[in-house]
C-alpha cells in the first residue's frame, strides 16, 4: 500500500508543479503582458530550479500557450455550468452567459493584448478557434432555445446568426483593431454582442 501510494504521489507532483507555473504565469501575462516577465522571473518567484521550469516548459510561447488553455478550460467548464442551471430561461441563461465572458474578458488588460499582437500573433490563432468553437457550441444552443420560445427572430436561421456574431467578433476582438480603436477585450466584445443581439432578440425577448 505504501509503495502504491507513493507511486501515486510520483506521479501527482508533476502536475501540481505543472499547474503552479501556469498560475503564476497567468496572473502576470494577462495583468502586465508576457513580455516583462522572465522565466528567469517566474521560477524566482515560484522558488524552483530553472531547469524545473524549463522541463515543463521549453519556452515562454510553450508556456503561454498553456495559460491560454487554461483559461479556455475554465470558462468552458463555466459556461457548460450555467446552460445546465438554466436549459429554458433563455433570458437568465443570456444574462449569466454574458456576465460570465464579461467577468473573464476583464482579467486580460491592455498589456497583454498589446503583446500578443508584436510577439505572438500566431499564439491568438488559439484564441480565434477555442472562442468561435465556445461560441458556436454555447451562443448556438442559447439562440436555438430563444427561437423556441419566441424570444429570438424566426425569419433568420440560428446558425446564420451565430456565424453573424463569429465575424463580428472575429473582425473588431482582435489585438490590431482593439488598439486601433482604443478599446479593450471586454469592452470589445460587450459593443459586438450588444449590436447582434439588438437585431437577433425580438421585443418580447426584450421585455423579459
Amino acid at each position: 500500500m505504501k509503495h502504491r501510494l507513493k507511486l501515486l504521489r510520483r506521479n501527482q507532483a508533476p502536475d501540481s508543479s505543472r499547474q503552479r507555473i501556469v498560475e503564476a504565469a497567468r496572473a502576470h501575462f494577462f495583468s502586465h503582458g508576457f513580455r516583462s516577465v522572465t522565466m528567469d522571473d517566474l521560477a524566482e518567484e515560484l522558488a524552483i530550479s530553472k531547469k524545473t521550469l524549463y522541463a515543463h516548459f521549453p519556452s515562454k510561447i510553450a508556456l503561454l500557450e498553456a495559460v491560454l488553455a487554461d483559461k479556455f478550460a475554465g470558462v468552458e467548464a463555466k459556461l457548460e455550468e450555467i446552460t445546465r442551471a438554466f436549459p429554458h430561461d433563455f433570458s437568465a441563461a443570456l444574462h449569466e452567459l454574458l456576465a460570465n465572458t464579461q467577468r473573464e474578458l476583464d482579467e486580460i488588460k491592455p498589456p497583454f493584448v498589446r503583446d500578443m499582437r508584436q510577439k505572438a500573433p500566431q499564439a491568438f490563432k488559439i484564441v480565434e478557434r477555442r472562442r468561435a468553437e465556445l461560441i458556436q457550441r454555447f451562443f448556438g444552443k442559447l439562440f436555438a432555445e430563444g427561437q423556441r420560445t419566441g424570444m429570438v427572430r424566426r425569419d433568420l436561421p440560428a446558425k446564420l446568426m451565430i456565424e453573424i456574431l463569429l465575424a463580428a467578433v472575429q473582425a473588431i476582438v482582435n489585438p490590431a483593431k482593439v488598439e486601433e480603436l482604443g478599446l479593450t477585450p471586454k469592452t470589445g466584445f460587450a459593443s459586438v454582442v450588444k449590436v447582434v443581439l439588438e437585431g437577433v432578440i425580438t421585443p418580447k425577448g426584450r421585455k423579459t
